[in-house]
């Protein structure tokens, strides 16, 4: 493929209320449209910004609208470097740009060389996913394996009818709000720990909250079942995002966890420490998962040289192109891999859900799994929706926790290489 022509477009979507974690809270989400263009074809590509997922200290140094434009501006200087570059696949087109991608994005923002590689990724999103759409054009088909180089296949081969949906627990959601998710069918929740309330609580404080949160939500989950897990209790996914700065303080959220029979349900707890802190987490007594520390393929040894056990995968934050090689080192070394939401749009869900589709499950589920929170989040989600080229499929629906994957979804890849004539249009 070579590309002639770039060009890209953002739409700030606002939330229900504002979007708590991290310590921090988020009042919009910027929507990325990139478009490439071949000599014959072109491919337009959707993108979700999160500047306080990505660089936290990029968020807290800037007004949250600064933080958001520096990010688009590496997206469209990404454009720019694409613009006559030729490659076989979007892997090798991304892998072309990167370096110099991230080097402009170092010098523009205000943390310079700081700056944490996921920012750069999360920017490229969009452009990854033009790409990926263009590609698909320029080889004539919607089948999403048939485009996978054969080299990152191997982990990519099941086939699940069935993902179990994973809703988001932040740290404002009510107990009202907790039982309608569990009473929808929600079989594992992923709950946010770590409030510092924007830093004015010690970390000693921050264990407390932490310790009634988690105590406060397995009171209502302990009396709910299903048919989809192993043990067949509803199951937790704990999300400290960094904010844990000691093992001991972790080992007394986790004793107080079994103190109050929750343990046994944690079955993911994800980034507990600041990936500067590279102490050994293999003989906790849960799963820990790696995320943003895995800001690409070279991260993915060191994690699990540190005792991580699963590793969180992000079509929709760090590329697709990216995810594959993280996904096929997991793989090779033994380790779980799940896919998780950055608070998407709904075409883009279906970007990872086609990552989720085919990769192996959790020990103690039946069922795929797949986090997607944009429904509880943004105000316009049913016009959103709309937006979604398969949006009258059944496949593209979340029902009763679980979203039901029949062969239509896996013939048209779910919609993500067809056209969307609101994304075209902007």
């Amino acid at each position: 493929m070579k590309i002639v022509k770039t060009s890209g477009s953002y739409v700030p979507e606002k939330l229900k209320a504002p979007f708590g974690f991290k310590g921090g809270f988020l009042s919009e989400l910027w929507q990325v449209v990139c478009r490439v263009e071949s000599e014959r074809h072109y491919g337009v590509g959707v993108g979700v910004q999160s500047v306080l997922w990505s660089d936290a200290a990029v968020f807290t140094t800037n007004p949250e609208s600064v933080g958001n434009q520096y990010m688009y501006e590496v997206t469209t200087y990404a454009l720019k470097l694409l613009e006559g570059a030729e490659g076989e696949t979007p892997i090798e087109l991304i892998d072309g740009i990167y370096e110099e991608t991230l080097r402009y994005a170092r010098g523009l923002t205000n943390v310079k060389e700081n700056l944490r590689e996921t920012f750069v990724r999360n920017a490229l999103v969009a452009v990854d996913n033009a790409l990926w759409q263009l590609y698909a054009k320029e080889k004539g088909t919607q089948d999403f394996m048939a485009l996978i180089p054969e080299e990152f296949r191997a982990p990519l081969c099941e086939k699940h009818d069935k993902l179990c949906n994973i809703p988001l627990v932040t740290y404002g959601v009510k107990e009202t709000d907790i039982k309608k998710l569990l009473d929808d069918g929600t079989i594992l929740m992923k709950i946010k720990i770590g409030f510092d309330d924007n830093g004015k609580m010690s970390k000693a404080e921050m264990l407390e909250w932490d310790k009634k949160r988690l105590e406060q939500i397995h009171r209502i989950a302990k009396s709910y079942t299903s048919e989809y897990t192993q043990g067949g209790k509803i199951l937790y996914y704990l999300d400290a995002n960094g904010k844990y700065d000691s093992v001991a303080r972790l080992e007394s959220l986790l004793g107080f966890a079994k103190e109050i029979g929750a343990l046994e349900r944690i079955v993911l707890l994800e980034e507990p420490f600041e990936e500067e802190n590279k102490v050994f987490v293999g003989d906790m007594p849960v799963r820990i998962a790696a995320d943003e520390s895995v800001h690409s393929l070279k991260d993915v040894e060191e994690r699990i040289a540190l005792g991580y056990k699963a590793i969180t995968l992000k079509p929709i934050a760090k590329t697709l192109s990216e995810t594959l090689k993280i996904l096929k080192k997991a793989w090779e070394k033994g380790v779980v891999c799940f896919c998780a939401d950055l608070t998407v749009n709904p075409l883009m869900v279906e970007w990872n859900k086609n990552v989720a589709a085919r990769i192996g499950t959790l020990p103690e589920m039946k069922i795929g799994i797949l986090e997607s929170n944009g429904e509880q989040n943004y105000v316009r989600w049913e016009e959103l929706y709309q937006a979604h080229p398969c949006a009258e499929n059944a496949f593209a629906r979340c029902n009763k926790g679980l979203y039901s994957l029949n062969e239509e979804f896996f013939a048209v890849s779910g919609g993500i290489f067809k056209s969307s004539s609101y994304y075209d249009t902007l």
